[in-house]
């Protein structure tokens, strides 16, 4: 028992651990969040698409030297706001807009990664995650955009909700669906941005589908399918981050796994007892 609570409280007694673990759950409960709409839009590639896209402004702001988030932010917003912009004025699906966009801003991040001589480990750490680096300046930078992409949804949930099923409906019934549909976009950038630096460029739309999709294995009913997306992101967060300090592997991998785990072993049970049913239209209620 006492062997059981030091493997717990221990790694609490250092102060990078300590800003690793609150960075991890805002991640993750930021993404879930923000994951069940992207789920339920099936726009799953979205998500990997704003992430890459993030790169070549963490690589301008690491050239100029300017905060990381801050050059990540704006690449990320303007990709996200551009591929909107892309999809209503190309008239394109917006999966070939989102695999144009995509494509040509990480081409730039790798082509201004390849001009930077000398070493680049800290634009190394943002493609794989290293949360264990985040300084008290980052974590007062995530906790604020964190906080801001949970406030905007928890007071437009509904309209997001009703202009994702039925955009039609939703513009005919007054619901400014074009301006609902660019804010979606910018909330799935900000979110990207908050979980860099804890799973990396190349990682962050697992978090941002997987426990959407695990909760959306449990229910039907959208206002308990996102509570119950936030736990598991929360949940999986802490845990891959012990694990990860306790076995002294990547942080950031680690969290998937457990994230990838938990969604394997819910899919199991549920063909296994028979509790497997086809998720339906959710229910704003």
């Amino acid at each position: 028992m006492d062997a059981a609570a030091g493997a717990l409280l221990d790694p609490l007694g250092f102060g990078f651990f300590q800003r690793a673990l609150v960075a991890s759950v805002l991640a993750g409960i930021t993404c879930a969040v923000v994951g069940s709409y992207v789920v339920l839009k099936g726009l799953a590639f979205i998500g990997d698409a704003v992430a890459h896209a993030a790169f070549p402004g963490v690589v301008v702001a690491f050239i100029v030297g300017a905060p990381y988030v801050l050059g990540g932010g704006i690449a990320a917003f303007l990709t996200a706001i551009g591929i909107g912009w892309v999809t209503r004025r190309a008239r394109l699906r917006a999966d070939t807009a989102i695999g144009v966009v995509f494509a040509g801003t990480f081409a730039l991040g790798i082509f201004l990664y390849s001009t930077i001589r000398g070493f680049v480990g800290d634009l190394f750490g943002f493609l794989v995650g290293n949360v264990l680096a985040v300084t008290a300046e980052d974590l007062f930078a995530l906790l604020i955009l964190g906080g801001l992409v949970l406030a905007i949804v928890a007071l437009l949930w509904k309209e997001l909700l009703y202009s994702t099923f039925d955009p039609l409906g939703a513009a005919a019934s007054g619901l400014p669906v074009s301006v609902l549909e660019y804010l979606f976009l910018g909330l799935v950038a900000v979110t990207i941005v908050v979980s860099l630096q804890a799973v990396g460029i190349i990682l962050v739309v697992a978090m941002l589908v997987t426990p959407a999709a695990t909760a959306q294995l449990l229910t039907v009913r959208f206002s308990r399918l996102i509570s119950l997306a936030a736990l598991i992101g929360a949940g999986t967060a802490v845990a891959g981050l012990y694990l990860s300090f306790w076995l002294n592997v990547a942080s950031g991998a680690t969290i998937v796994l457990v994230q990838s785990a938990l969604f394997a072993l819910v899919l199991l049970l549920h063909r296994r007892d028979g509790w497997w049913r086809r998720p339906a239209a959710a229910s704003a209620a």
